[in-house]
């Protein structure tokens, strides 16, 4: 009897290890693609607070939520299924897609770029005559299909980096990369848009150092806003033409991958100091550059195609 309740907890406990060692595979796995998914993540967090300019400021944190629970269906109802099958029955097909993904993301940054240097902005509600509930649904739908693609391409970046793992392991990876991700980048968003609020109630109250500190905020905000944009701009071309230099590697055309680490081991030898800093900033520097390259072309191919469209359908 003490024999056989001996072999039943050293049964426990080597289930209890096969656990632990399941869930840390998990977590180390969500945790590298999320890391992966890094670039479309800031340019999510850079992106969304602009669906909330122009509202009354009681309804920001409402519309985030509203937001963040889109961006929760997306990923959970429409994106996972879809990921988990993709994985299942076309496991070949993931680079491809991912390489699709990257391309839109080079398009989208370049896009960008181009009415930035143009001048040239337009918002899908500047044309319409809305009430306020009318333009809350109007921001929070634009926001949310934003947010899908996005989302799927946070998605597909996961489970790239899953897909080895059993269709479990995967399924609870990406549950975690989109919990995860869905939290952190609405709950940064929500305190970005509050931040001008929290610099009013700052400035108007407590000692003279409180009160420049709010001052202070009120004045960085905006700041802060086009920063970000920037940003997420930059790390939206950068993830986008390092998403198609790995893809065109995985698919037997390393050219353009060689050419890249040679610049950046060349880059780590002759560096003064922070050899690794120089090569990460060279390689990166050269996915910007090519993400840039491929974003304009497709952009200007789609500036030329759709006024001719036009003309054959006013014909």
């Amino acid at each position: 009897m003490p024999s056989g309740l001996v072999a039943l907890l050293d049964d426990v406990a080597g289930l209890t290890k096969l656990a632990a060692a399941s869930i840390d595979d998990v977590g180390a796995a969500a945790t590298r693609a999320g890391v992966k998914a890094a670039g479309v993540v800031v340019d999510d967090t850079a992106v969304t607070p602009r669906y909330v300019v122009g509202l009354h400021p009681d309804r920001e944190l409402p519309i985030i939520w509203r937001i963040a629970k889109g961006s929760l269906f997306n990923k959970l109802v429409i994106l996972l299924p879809a990921a988990l099958l993709l994985s299942a029955f076309a496991r070949w097909a993931i680079t491809p897609l991912l390489m699709i993904g990257g391309a839109f993301l080079c398009f989208e940054g370049a896009e960008k770029v181009i009415e930035k240097l143009s001048g040239a902005h337009h918002d899908e509600t500047e044309d319409l005559a809305l009430d306020s509930k009318q333009l809350e649904d109007v921001k929070v739908k634009g926001a949310v299909r934003t947010d899908f693609i996005l989302s799927a391409e946070i998605m597909a970046i996961a489970l790239a980096e899953v897909a080895d793992q059993s269709l479990v392991s995967q399924a609870a990876s990406l549950i975690l990369v989109a919990l995860g991700i869905t939290v952190g980048v609405y709950g940064v968003v929500g305190l970005i848009v509050k931040l001008d609020d929290i610099g009013v109630h700052l400035s108007q109250r407590g000692p003279g150092a409180t009160r420049a500190f709010g001052r202070g905020l009120v004045h960085g905000v905006p700041k802060l806003m086009a920063a970000l944009s920037v940003i997420g701009t930059a790390a939206m071309i950068w993830v986008g033409g390092q998403i198609l230099v790995h893809g065109m590697a995985g698919l037997g055309f390393a050219g353009p991958e060689h050419v890249i680490d040679h610049w950046a081991e060349v880059a780590r030898e002759a560096a003064p100091f922070a050899p690794g800093l120089f090569g990460w900033l060279t390689k990166t520097l050269a996915d910007l550059v090519l993400g840039l390259i491929v974003g304009g072309i497709i952009a200007w191919t789609l500036h030329k195609v759709r006024p001719h469209a036009h003309k054959t359908a006013g014909h």
